[in-house]
């Protein structure tokens, strides 16, 4: 009897270690949710399949191009947190786009020495457009009870076809030269301008989420929608104002591709949708609503655009992309499901 419990005393040390690690992946799990395991997992990955991958222009150069996703996803985490979502923020961006282009050439004609004028003019457009996509949201969602599946979906479809009547299915050229060079392209202490633009967004939701009243209520409309309610909360301009923020958001990302671009297109941001849902999701947004941090949504964004590069790095089709991507936002969704009811036995 001392042989065998000698050995089960020197083994229990391994064991307690073994114990105290899968806690600490259990609490970092439940708390953040699965994006660090997913960001450590594709460093790991695409390290091995090219030594470029973690190399610091590389890494530049994805903080650039997630500019656009950081921006829709930090709207469409403010809608998920109410415990909906937005599936016409592509539309929000391509009638942006076309309508602010559309507004500049008009403007420029009539005011050809007054271009900052023109860019500010058209750029209200654009925001103007948006503002519409997110009002109609707003008042199917909060007032009418329309489920935010069908409404988002619904004018997705009509924004889509705006655009494209619009434009007739043609890009919108000839926009201002100062306006892609400094909005696509133009750098301030070194630092390029769609990044600055995008911190600074980051700042003020952030402010917002943590900072205000109205903040405190999405959260609390997303916790719960009736006890919000019996405690004073006016749900209904919530939920308004959290699908016109989601729209303005996307106007502003889509303003800023417009600028990359140097034309207005009716098919930018075809697949942010579920790119953006993907990157709020991994970054431990629960679909219920109630829970999401902005910190978490900016890493998950730059990690789903990580992810994208990482592929083009191992040359994998587009195609192929795609199905990688729709299978992680599928695993994302799963693995939430895990999280919640983790959630709900602690609590």
């Amino acid at each position: 009897m001392t042989a065998p419990s000698q050995a089960s005393t020197e083994a229990s040390p391994p064991a307690r270690r073994a114990n105290v690690v899968t806690s600490g992946l259990k609490t970092l799990f439940v708390k953040v949710g699965v994006l660090p395991f997913f960001l450590a997992i594709t460093l790991v990955v695409f390290s091995l399949v090219s030594s470029q991958f973690l190399s610091v222009q590389n890494f530049t150069n994805v903080a650039r191009q997630s500019v656009y996703l950081v921006l829709v996803s930090l709207g469409q985490m403010i809608v998920l947190i109410t415990g909906g979502f937005d599936l016409s923020v592509g539309t929000a961006i391509a009638l942006t786009s076309v309508v602010s282009a559309i507004a500049m050439v008009s403007l420029a004609a009539t005011f050809p020495d007054m271009v900052w004028l023109v860019i500010a003019l058209g750029a209200l457009a654009g925001f103007g457009a948006a503002l519409a996509i997110g009002c109609l949201n707003g008042i199917g969602v909060a007032q009418f009870g329309v489920s935010p599946f069908i409404m988002t979906l619904g004018v997705q479809s009509v924004g889509a076809g705006t655009a494209l009547f619009l434009t007739g299915g043609v890009p919108v050229a000839g926009l201002p030269y100062a306006f892609g060079n400094f909005f696509g392209f133009g750098r301030i202490f070194g630092m390029p301008v769609p990044v600055i633009i995008a911190i600074m967004a980051i700042v003020v939701i952030w402010v917002v989420m943590n900072r205000t009243r109205l903040g405190a209520h999405i959260y609390a409309v997303g916790g719960n929608v009736k006890a919000a309610h019996l405690s004073g909360v006016d749900t209904k301009r919530v939920l308004f104002s959290a699908y016109v923020m989601c729209a303005l958001l996307a106007s502003l990302a889509g303003l800023l591709l417009t600028a990359r671009v140097e034309s207005g297109e009716t098919n930018l941001g075809g697949s942010v949708a579920l790119e953006s849902i993907a990157a709020c999701v991994i970054a431990g947004v629960s679909l219920r609503g109630g829970i999401g941090r902005v910190e978490s949504v900016v890493l998950g964004a730059f990690f789903i655009v990580l992810v994208q590069n990482g592929m083009n790095i191992a040359q994998i089709g587009s195609y192929m992309q795609m199905v990688l991507l729709g299978s992680l936002l599928i695993l994302a969704v799963i693995l939430d499901q895990f999280r919640y009811r983790m959630l709900v036995g602690r609590s």
